[in-house]
């Protein structure tokens, strides 16, 4: 073990002088109290580390040592449904908890003399969460020596043997450690062409997220990133939900901490904490550790998507863990960048943001990482370096409004600042799910809208009733899309979730209306007059009146769209147009 002598301290950066070999990345142990960090620059026998602790007490001379392993943590079964910091290490404990040797009941898959690989099941864990399976590390290939029988064994126990074709025998453990800031190896990446449901009509139909895509959600305060977080979280088509608060405000990481074990899970009637891991870090804490929490997510969530499951990252939010990169740059005397920011920014969200995808697994499953980050951009300025550079590396940007929030418009997403670039690489899933035509629909949707915004603006100078009857029709029909197809309550008993049967029900019956309805226009009606058939009110309305068990009532409101409208005139054409 090297060992050195801290030379100088500000904060969570010191400098010290080593007496040994140490590495770029490695772990160090700092003090009396062996406090972590980990190395970030080297020049000769001097070098820069980052503890992951408060730093008060620490003074020249102290130790620092050398543990030769890059930062890591441990991954096994039995992670999900708790609390960790930054550095995976427990939160939920109380002190008062008894120790004791942690025991857990294994069944094995294989026995002595069968060849395994990489990625392979050894055998499960009972009881142990959605994550069970005792998998091969990375680099260890060959027969089994030695095998656990079934039954109770204890934490740090081995459980199998693996020899090699050289002859060198492989302990292999129920956990394992692995370095945070590399990504956990996968047999294939697959095509990002199935979007990961979310519930929520406006992501799923207008900017769905690919199934191990990225996503971003800047917004300034008060837009609603935390809410919509939590609410993805809850309903989302993803196994697993990995939440990291990195530096967020202390009482809304206490909410989430509260709220999460009393959440009831839509798809199990369990608790939602079961099939969820936290990883909090608030703002007061240690600078260094927010930075360092990021990629400790990240590889949690691999380890799951190794396990054959698909994951949701929730990130709250890079920007606070800009900012510790950036409060690190200046104590390392670097030359800042754009708004402070050091010149590695970018590179640093391409390292996190690249870590998600949908993949097949080392074990030949198939598994997925969809990464969601939050963005908090100062006085909702999405040009700032954190939002611009972010927009780079993700394929769906979903930006907050604060005059829709204001509004009580949630989720308040602007549909005119938001995008998916890979919305029509879904076409054939959502023609797989009943809705052959869902990508030119979504196409007149945002023409749409953006129609809407240049004729408001036209309204406030002229008055809406001087616009063209055309042209009043465009403005009820986009406000009809605002409210029957992208608010949605997170309150709502109802609506709170939406399937993707539901949503193409809907989106059918919204483009129905606008074709008739031009077509009443053309004939004579008035827009006044559209505006007030009992269908238009029952298509607002038809969110919270017809839940998911209740699919097929959409068919008696396409009778009386069609049955109102053509007691407006001559009876309308069946045009199939959007339909």
């Amino acid at each position: 073990m090297s060992e050195a002598r801290i030379a100088s301290i500000s904060g969570p950066v010191l400098h010290a002088v080593a007496r040994g070999r140490f590495h770029i990345g490695e772990a160090v142990e700092v003090g009396a109290d062996r406090l972590p960090g980990e190395i970030i620059r080297l020049d000769g026998e001097r070098f820069v580390a980052q503890v992951y602790e408060d730093t008060t007490g620490l003074k020249p001379g102290d130790p620092v040592l050398g543990t030769g392993q890059p930062l890591s943590i441990t991954l096994g079964p039995g992670l999900a449904g708790k609390i960790y910091d930054g550095l995976l290490r427990r939160l939920d404990i109380e002190e008062t908890t008894p120790a004791g040797p942690v025991r857990f009941a294994f069944v094995p898959h294989v026995g002595p003399g069968d060849h395994v690989s990489p990625g392979q099941a050894l055998g499960e864990v009972e009881d142990a969460g959605p994550a069970n399976r005792c998998l091969v590390p990375s680099g260890i290939e060959g027969h089994i020596v030695q095998i656990a029988e079934r039954g109770e064994v204890e934490a740090d126990a081995r459980i199998a043997v693996v020899r090699d074709s050289q002859g060198h025998e492989h302990g292999v453990s129920l956990f394992h450690r692995w370095p945070v800031r590399r990504a956990r190896p996968v047999a294939q990446r697959l095509a990002a062409d199935e979007p990961l449901i979310t519930g929520q009509r406006i992501l799923d139909t207008l900017f769905p997220v690919a199934l191990g895509g990225r996503a971003a959600i800047p917004g300034g305060f008060g837009t609603g990133k935390t809410v919509l977080q939590e609410t993805l979280a809850k309903w989302c088509h993803a196994d697993i939900i990995v939440y990291v608060g990195c530096g967020e405000r202390g009482n809304e990481m206490a909410e989430v901490l509260h709220e999460f074990p009393q959440l009831t899970d839509p798809r199990s009637g369990g608790t939602l904490m079961q099939r969820t891991v936290i990883i909090a870090n608030a703002s007061n804490m240690p600078v260094a550790a927010r930075e360092a929490s990021i990629y400790t997510a990240v590889t949690v969530a691999e380890y799951f998507r190794d396990q054959g499951l698909h994951v949701a990252l929730m990130a709250d939010s890079t920007s606070r863990w800009a900012e510790a990169l950036r409060e690190v740059s200046g104590r390392l005397g670097e030359l800042p960048g754009e708004a402070g920011y050091p010149a590695y920014l970018s590179s640093r969200l391409a390292d996190f943001y690249e870590r998600a995808a949908r993949v097949k697994t080392l074990g030949g499953a198939e598994g997925s990482l969809t990464i969601i980050g939050a963005v908090s951009p100062p006085g909702g300025d999405f040009s700032e370096p954190v939002t611009s550079h972010t927009k780079r590396y993700v394929g769906c940007f979903w930006g907050l409004d604060r005059e829709r929030a204001q509004a009580r418009f949630y989720p308040a997403i602007h549909p005119l600042q938001s995008y998916a670039v890979d919305a029509a690489r879904f076409a054939t899933w959502w023609a797989a799910h009943g809705n052959d035509n869902w990508l030119r629909q979504r196409e007149k949707l945002l023409a749409l809208l953006e129609e809407q915004a240049q004729l408001e603006r036209m309204a406030r100078i002229v008055g809406k009733d001087a616009l063209p009857a055309e042209q009043q029709l465009t403005l009820l029909a986009a406000e009809l899309v605002n409210e029957a197809l992208l608010r949605q309550s997170a309150f709502s008993v109802t609506d709170r979730y939406c399937s993707a049967e539901r949503q193409s029900e809907m989106l059918r019956l919204v483009m129905r209306f606008i074709v008739v309805a031009r077509e009443a226009v053309a004939r004579g009606a008035r827009p006044v007059e559209i505006a007030a058939l009992p269908v238009h009110r029952s298509l607002q309305r038809m969110g919270e009146d017809i839940g998911e068990g209740e699919i097929a009532r959409f068919a008696e409101l396409w009778s009386q769209l069609e049955r109102e409208f053509a007691a407006l005139g001559a009876p309308a054409a069946k045009s199939v147009e959007g339909a």
